[in-house]
């Protein structure tokens, strides 16, 4: 009676994550001899595991003298668990040729889909992954859902359906492996077509994660009216009530710019977590709204809720894109001291955006050479980017030269953003050599878009497009603008925002058509009167198109919200949530 009395609490320290009741346990079974038994050392590997003591796990699993398909499962699930998805694969590779089941085969390919987030390590781990796979002589459906899972997470979509479609048996858990792997590889249309696949053939919703990952696609997307769709299937399936599901729709509708909703759902949460309260911090930082961020804060903190990494991210941030430097600097502080909360690479990255977006370059400059991590390509380019947005050619220059120097960088828009700084200081040759590197790489500049939604449905607009049904409505609006604004406000576009070098009336037309323009003017003979007009758009909103949008707010009294590449703006009155502070 002594074993199964022993299995039983072991699984009871595994659901409830008891560590230190699981080494008292061990200790007792040690004592009594019977350690060796396969199901309870077993067991004991696993709980560690579930525990996050990945050491005690492997340590067991070392001295183990016989292991089964489930020791060596129950270990490489441990080292996943723990994020040492490299150290997964290289303990595998001392099993001496083990032929591995199902569970076995599972754990390798999570790793391998872990270690494929890394860059180059991609094509390597997810190959590796499925030799392995093809080793396997009887699959059954966990085996190929991992494998599934792989593909999509790896961003290799062909190959995640050409093995998806080739299931024998399809399950929820299918359907959702290749849903949320695409969600997380940036394959949110995929996942879209793919879920609604899965609803034309009537797979039960048992399991609401699914759901949640769909609602992530549709926050990424910034799909607001797919997303108010999925959340009345949430309701209607009676998943509202989950504190995970109501997180994703904080999330989603934050990022689709309707912080309104997004507190709504908050209010309505019986329980919420950490996630809860950091989701909508982090979502009213996102529009600015860095008063009401501190606020929901103060308030976290009064419910007892201990803050997160996350929660300071979105504080910093939030003080970032108002200017409050002081009370970013005493939030970095506070992380540290209140919390022993360790800063990581991201957290100085907000301080020194904060620093920098203030003009403080000076001190951004030492908090690089000062922080505990290394500095990277994006933390130079982060200060580069101040001194360019602060207009501090000469401090620039130098950085970029350092920067083109010493790091040989690898992200195209660096590249970008060093011939902008060399074009401004009229380094032309310097600004030919930093396009020739970008060249180089055999990658070129996205084309600016912008999308908006207007009676559900969404219609995009690129950077110099002309050739829409409705141009001619268009060009005449934004011209309407135009003269009004230079009656008004002595509005002279700002051609300094356009860096080819051409003259100055075709600088102005390429203004002119922006995309964000065009979708704005779009919205505004399309909308519903009154009704705020919502922009996505890929690129950064240019200072030019950022002033004309203020000022067609105050002429139309319309709300205009943008979410661009790195922040979102409501325009409203003539004015800006960010306080052009951007």
């Amino acid at each position: 009676m002594l074993i199964p009395h022993y299995l039983h609490q072991l699984k009871l320290c595994a659901r409830n994550r008891t560590l230190t009741t699981a080494k008292s346990l061990h200790a007792q079974i040690v004592k009594l001899g019977i350690a060796q038994c396969s199901p309870l050392a077993n067991t004991l590997v696993n709980v560690y595991g579930k525990c996050g003591s990945a050491s005690h796990a492997l340590q067991l699993f070392d001295e183990m003298p016989q292991r089964d398909h489930i020791a060596w499962a129950s270990v490489l699930t441990a080292l996943n668990q723990a994020n040492l998805s490299g150290k997964t694969l290289s303990v595998f590779t001392s099993s001496n040729g083990l032929r591995p089941d199902d569970f076995v085969y599972s754990a390798l390919v999570k790793a391998c889909a872990n270690l494929g987030t890394i860059k180059h390590g991609k094509q390597v781990h997810v190959d590796s992954a499925k030799a392995v796979f093809d080793s396997i002589r009887v699959k059954n459906t966990i085996s190929w859902t991992a494998m599934v899972s792989g593909f999509a997470k790896s961003g290799r979509k062909e190959e995640a359906l050409e093995l998806f479609r080739r299931i024998p048996v399809k399950n929820l858990y299918s359907w959702t492996a290749l849903i949320s792997g695409f969600v997380q590889s940036g394959k949110g249309l995929e996942a879209f077509s793919v879920f609604i696949e899965m609803r034309r053939e009537k797979v039960d919703i048992l399991d609401p994660l699914v759901l949640s990952s769909i609602v992530g696609a549709c926050a990424n997307l910034a799909a607001s009216i797919a997303g108010r769709q999925v959340h009345g299937l949430v309701i209607a399936l009676g998943f509202d009530s989950c504190v995970f599901i109501s997180n994703a729709l904080i999330d989603m509708y934050a990022k689709c710019s309707d912080v309104v909703a997004a507190k709504d759902i908050f209010s309505r949460m019986r329980h919420r977590d950490v996630v809860s309260w950091t989701s909508l911090i982090v979502g009213m930082a996102q529009h600015g709204q860095a008063e009401n961020a501190m606020a929901l804060y103060d308030d976290m903190v009064s419910h007892g809720v201990k803050p997160n990494e996350v929660t300071f991210v979105g504080l910093i941030y939030a003080c970032s894109h108002v200017g409050f430097v002081a009370k970013g600097r005493e939030l970095f502080q506070s992380m540290t001291k209140d919390y022993k909360i360790r800063p990581s690479l991201q957290h100085y990255t907000c301080l020194l955006d904060l620093l920098g977006r203030s003009g403080l370059l000076d001190e951004a400059e030492n908090l690089i050479h000062s922080m505990p991590f290394p500095p990277d390509e994006p933390t130079w380019a982060a200060l580069l980017s101040a001194c360019k947005r602060q207009g501090q050619g000469q401090m620039g220059v130098r950085i970029a030269d350092y920067l083109l120097s010493s790091f040989k960088p690898k992200d195209p828009s660096t590249y970008i953003l060093l011939s902008n700084i060399y074009a401004s200081a009229s380094l032309w040759g310097k600004v030919s050599e930093a396009r020739r590197k970008l060249g180089d790489m055999e990658v070129r500049k996205d084309p600016g878009y912008s999308s908006v939604e207007v009676r559900k449905e969404t219609e995009v607009f690129y950077a110099g497009e002309t050739s829409h049904p409705l141009k001619h409505e268009i060009f005449g609006l934004l011209k309407e603008f135009e003269e009004e604004m230079r009656r008004r406000k002595g509005y002279v576009p700002d051609t300094s925002w356009i860096l080819h070098d051409m003259d100055e009336q075709e600088k102005e037309k390429l203004l002119f058509w922006h995309s964000e323009r065009s979708a704005v003017a779009y919205g505004l003979l399309k909308a519903v009167q009154g009704t705020p007009i919502r922009i996505v758009k890929n690129l950064r909103v240019c200072g030019d198109c950022h002033v004309v949008l203020k000022h067609i707010s105050e002429i139309t009294e319309r709300e205009i919200i943008v979410r661009d590449a790195t922040r979102y703006h409501h325009f409203k009155g003539g004015k800006c949530s960010c306080n052009d502070f951007w």
